[in-house]
């Protein structure tokens, strides 16, 4: 087949090269000749076949990859090339205050006011440091309408010593406080007397606390860490109290969870030499076993703690014991990011009451009182909070808590007015002018409210609020518990140098009980009861930084200059003023 097409291709080669030989004679004539078209011409155009834009090839060759290995040779290249320095924009910078590891404080004021601190900490290795804090607040008294004497001391000494080590760190303290107090709050109107009467009334007591303690707490161990405090407390009527606690925790991982576990060792016990009515004494003496196993669950905006309350508590002075189970649930959910979270929840625990801790809250207890613990079965509550602003933060909650055993303060009896040598038998606090704790079962429906602002770095305010509705068993009313309390803040930055701020308290009707010798026969006791009235108290304070470790300040309490009482019979210092200077210093 290809024989053939290249002899045909060969023969056409030479027909045409003998034409062209031929026409290139010269002087030939061609002639004419006459040539019938038998029918047109038509051209016909070929069967085209359009390649593939994609062709399938067959070849496996083609397929594979080869694999390619090549290395880059890193050599240095000379460069002339010199940057331009820039120069950054000036910022302007706040001056941030020099740190100081001390402090001292001293201010004077009218009713003979004296308040004083000192704080002095200092490093004695790369891991120890070693501290301590001095305080005095007293005032020598001056109130009008009284007619007793009402001054009072309160100072306190602490020291510290601790260790931050890389995995744990520890601390121990060591303190001591002194307190002096007058039961000044004696009903003028029932007594009725003249100075010589008042006069050998002996109104002051004196209470003293001392207390060793410490904590440790460690990091990346189930055993996280412990806080432990022996305190001695006692007055000088022949009362004395011993309290010692130790709370260690423990966390255990479990898959993806993690229990977490609070156990506490509560022992309280003490002595009266005489009750009220000068008989004989009275001792007590607790020790409550507790474990608060409790495990967290999250998932997405929920949040939710489980857990539960254990208590044995031993009544050591009358062998008794009890057994206490408790709820400890709390759940909250985010229904809006951190705008507004919804929480909920049901705790319980039992409370260690403890003569040292009545006297904190109200230092007009007489030395007969009763001590005993509190049992709190559950407290229900729900709430919402969150921020309405970046800067603005709310919370309102409302709660509904059963309480078994809930201590009161109550005002104690009168003495028979008539008795001949009353002054010179009865004791500083039989005169109606200090106060006993009872105990009651109690309900209590309450409602909280709080909203705080950060207007700016210069400007931040806050005010709350707690409305409350007590139901008793035993008791007329819920003694000296007031139904409504306000108070509200105001922190102000004027300038670099001045910065001032203002506080109001309200506090609502609260009432107490008059027992007193009946008119018509002393020997039975006549009950009534008695409104405390509400109050409010306004104050204000303005500080000047002179320099970086000087600063003046000037504090006025009770500017409204209000004669109020804030127990039964015991009207408060009324408008308040005090002039002082703090001075920060390092060694």
């Amino acid at each position: 087949m290809k024989s053939s097409n290249l002899y045909k291709s060969i023969t056409a080669l030479f027909l045409l090269g003998s034409l062209l030989g031929y026409s290139q004679k010269k002087d030939e004539n061609i002639g004419t000749e006459v040539v019938n078209v038998v029918k047109p011409y038509t051209a016909t155009i070929s069967d085209a076949f359009k390649v593939k834009e994609t062709p399938a090839l067959d070849d496996d060759e083609n397929t594979k990859k080869e694999n390619i290995q090549y290395n880059i040779f890193s050599f240095p290249v000379a460069s002339t090339f010199t940057p331009a320095k820039g120069k950054a924009e000036g910022v302007d910078k706040t001056r941030r205050d020099k740190l100081f590891s001390n402090y001292a404080t001293l201010g004077f004021g009218n009713y003979g006011r004296v308040i004083g601190e000192l704080f002095i900490t200092e490093n004695i290795s790369s891991t120890d440091y070693i501290g301590g804090m001095f305080r005095h607040h007293s005032s020598q008294g001056g109130i009008k309408e009284v007619v007793l004497e009402d001054s009072f001391y309160n100072t306190s000494v602490d020291l510290t010593y601790g260790s931050q080590q890389r995995s744990y760190n520890w601390n121990l303290d060591l303190g001591y406080q002194n307190q002096i107090y007058n039961w000044y709050g004696i009903d003028q109107t029932y007594f009725n007397q003249d100075a010589t009467f008042y006069a050998q009334i002996a109104p002051d007591h004196m209470f003293h606390n001392a207390y060793l303690g410490g904590k440790i707490a460690f990091e990346d161990s189930f055993f996280t860490g412990a806080t432990m405090k022996f305190n001695r407390f006692w007055d000088d009527n022949g009362s004395a109290e011993n309290r010692f606690y130790i709370k260690p925790s423990f966390v255990v991982d479990i898959n993806e969870f993690a229990i977490k576990t609070n156990v506490v060792v509560d022992y309280v016990a003490g002595s009266f030499d005489n009750d009220y009515f000068n008989n004989e004494g009275y001792k007590y003496g607790f020790t409550n076993f507790g474990i608060n196993p409790s495990v967290t669950l999250n998932q997405d905006d929920l949040s939710l703690n489980i857990g539960v309350s254990l208590f044995y508590s031993a009544d050591l002075e009358n062998s008794d014991s009890k057994f206490f189970v408790y709820p400890n649930i709390s759940a909250s959910y985010k229904i809006v990011g951190d705008l507004m979270i919804l929480y909920a929840g049901a705790e319980g625990t039992l409370q260690q009451n403890s003569y040292r801790e009545f006297t904190n809250e109200n230092p007009f207890l007489s030395p007969t009182i009763i001590v005993a613990p509190t049992d709190r079965p559950y407290d229900i509550f729900a709430g919402l909070k969150g921020k309405l602003a970046g800067n603005v933060s709310y919370n309102v909650r409302g709660s509904f808590m059963q309480e078994k055993g809930r201590a009161l303060f109550r005002n104690n009896p009168f003495p028979n007015a008539t008795t001949p040598d009353l002054e010179i038998t009865a004791k500083g606090y039989q005169f109606g002018n200090s106060f006993e704790v009872i105990y009651d079962d109690m309900r209590t429906v309450s409602f909280f409210g709080e909203l705080k602002a950060d207007f700016s770095k210069n400007i931040s305010a806050s005010i709350q609020g707690t409305f409350s509705s007590f139901s008793t068993n035993n008791e007329i009313e819920a003694w000296n518990l007031p139904s409504i309390t306000l108070n509200a803040n105001l922190d102000l930055t004027i300038t670099e140098k001045w910065y001032a701020g203002a506080s109001l308290f309200f506090v609502g009707e609260r009432k107490d009980q008059m027992i007193a010798p009946g008119v018509n026969d002393p020997a039975f006791y006549d009950f009534s009861t008695i409104t405390v009235k509400s109050y409010f108290d306004v104050n204000a304070h303005v500080g000047y930084k002179f320099n970086e470790r000087l600063t003046f300040f000037l504090k006025m309490n009770n500017m409204f200059n209000q004669s109020y009482e804030k127990w039964m019979n015991y009207p408060a210092q009324q408008f308040q003023i005090v002039l002082g200077a703090n001075y920060k210093f390092d060694f």
